[in-house]
């Protein structure tokens, strides 16, 4: 598999503004996903990889974590979501689960299963996690 394009230099102040200027529901989630809270996984927020940067990115699974707001459901960023998916699946192994925003407040039960059931996944394959 490729090396990946890691949070590149050209990007860090994006990255930071984006951090900086994150929506409820990012920082919602981050306070669920920080600290190794799930699974004792490291999440990272607003990590580039090649020249997209993901909400949130779990570097042990591989794992991208979008969260959408009503326009990722509308023509121009359905077609853009669907390519930078396929992209960071084809080119550097990572799969990304999308949830709506408002999952974050009404059942972020069910984030943190879809990452637990991902971890399993994983070991199931038997790799090491």
């Amino acid at each position: 598999m490729p090396q990946h394009t890691n949070n590149a230099a050209d990007k860090k102040t994006l990255r930071r503004q984006l951090r900086s200027n994150s929506t409820p529901a990012e920082r919602a989630l981050w306070q669920i996903l920080r600290k190794k809270q799930v699974e004792g996984l490291v999440f990272r927020r607003q990590y580039s990889i090649a020249n997209y940067i993901l909400d949130f990115y779990c570097p042990a699974l591989h794992l991208a974590i979008e969260l959408d707001g009503d326009y990722h459901n509308h023509g121009a960023a359905i077609d853009y979501d669907y390519h930078r998916n396929e992209y960071l699946q084809q080119n550097h192994g990572i799969k990304t689960l999308r949830f709506e925003n408002k999952i974050v407040f009404e059942d972020p039960e069910a984030i943190i299963h879809s990452i637990q059931q991902e971890l399993e996944d994983k070991r199931d394959k038997g790799l090491k996690v």
